[in-house]
C-alpha cells in the first residue's frame, strides 16, 4: 500500500455523498460552469483588427532581388 492510500485509509471505501437539499446537476450544466467566457470583452476583436493591420503591413513590403539572395 502507497503512502498515500494509507493517509486516507479510515474514508476511501466510505459511499459517496449524495445532498439531500441540492438537486443532482446535470452534465450540460457542470460543464457550462467550466466552459470559457470572454472576459475582456472586445479583446477578440482588438486581436483581429492587429492581424488585419499587419498583414496589409507586411503586403506593402516590397524585396528586391538582391535582399532576397543575402543570407
Amino acid at each position: 500500500m502507497n503512502e498515500m492510500n494509507r493517509d486516507y485509509n479510515d474514508i476511501i471505501d466510505l459511499p459517496r455523498h449524495v445532498s439531500t437539499r441540492h438537486l443532482h446537476m446535470s452534465q450540460s450544466d457542470r460543464a457550462a460552469q467550466f466552459a470559457p467566457f470572454a472576459a475582456l470583452t472586445g479583446y477578440d476583436d482588438m486581436i483581429d483588427e492587429a492581424g488585419e493591420q499587419n498583414a496589409v503591413a507586411e503586403d506593402s513590403v516590397i524585396f528586391t532581388a538582391e535582399d532576397l539572395d543575402t543570407p
